[in-house]
């Protein structure tokens, strides 16, 4: 999908579309105040942003602990750490969306880089924030890295919870059993190449996680929800090996600025996990306002071209 970069001053009208019983366990309302996108386009969105028929593609890998720890200290600071795996190693995800229906809004792809966090762990104890409910709490994912299709969704995303939202090209196509998803730069150089199998074993979702950011020297925490039953493929005996040899090439890293960070995270090419879908609910929220961490966090890292 090519970026658009123009914003409409109207909303899109379509909040009668989102009728399905996931969405009623969420009350609408909107912010304090309208988000203001231009000098002349201000908007008055509702929250939770309603999500439905989302093509969602995820790809797990492995990458090296001590450059994940460096990059989430960069972002939040030191008491929030990624959460520790087996071999000094991370995880990160690229959770890669196809938004086809958005309440209020327009179309548009999207791939969230993030790293599973702890805020404040304590003790760091491998794997387990992963599946346990008694680090629920604390257990998060912080999104280093954030290209859209949409000029106003970067902006949303930028001015409302601090994401590192950038507006790019991104193509999520389905080919011989692959979602094969491409983010690029400007000049149209891909960066970032993902392949994630469309097949798998059926596996039902309904879940409710956080994500990490900061705005203006605040560390912020967001809901997040989705439902939908995705075609999953793990590959666990990987928790203990490392630089596997996989049987094609699941990720691309370019050599562009883009790509830098991704590089430096020196990302495992065998995969721990994919999950895909071709139609999930979902919902993300303002920031909780109830949130507090009195961690004092490093000055903005991301230029953000507002």
């Amino acid at each position: 999908m090519k970026a658009t970069h123009e914003i409409v001053p109207e909303m899109l009208p379509n909040e009668g579309e989102f009728s399905d019983p996931f969405f009623r366990r969420f009350t609408l309302r909107t912010a304090k105040i309208p988000l203001k996108l231009t000098e002349t386009i201000e908007k008055d969105y509702k929250f939770p942003t309603f999500y439905k028929d989302v093509t969602c593609a995820i790809a797990i890998f492995f990458c090296s602990y001590d450059n994940a720890h460096t990059l989430v200290s960069a972002g939040l600071g030191p008491k929030v750490k990624p959460v520790r795996m087996p071999r000094k190693r991370a995880l990160v995800a690229f959770s890669c969306y196809e938004y086809k229906r958005v309440m209020n809004v327009a179309p548009y792809n999207e791939i969230a880089m993030t790293i599973p966090v702890m805020a404040d762990p304590g003790v760091n104890v491998p794997v387990l924030p992963m599946v346990a409910d008694k680090w629920f709490s604390r257990f998060g994912y912080y999104v280093f890295g954030m290209p859209v299709t949409s000029r106003e969704n970067q902006l949303r995303g930028n001015r409302i919870w601090g994401l590192p939202k950038i507006t790019q090209d991104i193509d999520i196509v389905e080919k011989d059993g692959l979602c094969v998803v491409t983010a690029m730069e400007a000049d149209g150089q891909p960066y970032l190449k993902l392949r994630i199998p469309t097949t798998g074993k059926p596996t039902r979702f309904d879940v409710t996680s956080h994500l990490y950011s900061s705005l203006k020297g605040k560390m912020l925490k967001s809901e997040t929800n989705f439902k939908a039953q995705f075609r999953v493929n793990k590959y666990m005996d990987q928790m203990f090996k490392k630089r596997q040899t996989p049987d094609r090439n699941y990720i691309v890293i370019g050599d562009t600025p883009s790509a830098r960070v991704l590089k430096d995270l020196k990302i495992e090419a065998h995969p721990f996990q994919f999950r895909y879908t071709p139609d999930m609910t979902s919902c993300f929220d303002l920031p909780d306002p109830e949130f507090r961490f009195d961690a004092l966090l490093p000055q903005p890292h991301h230029a953000h071209a507002y």
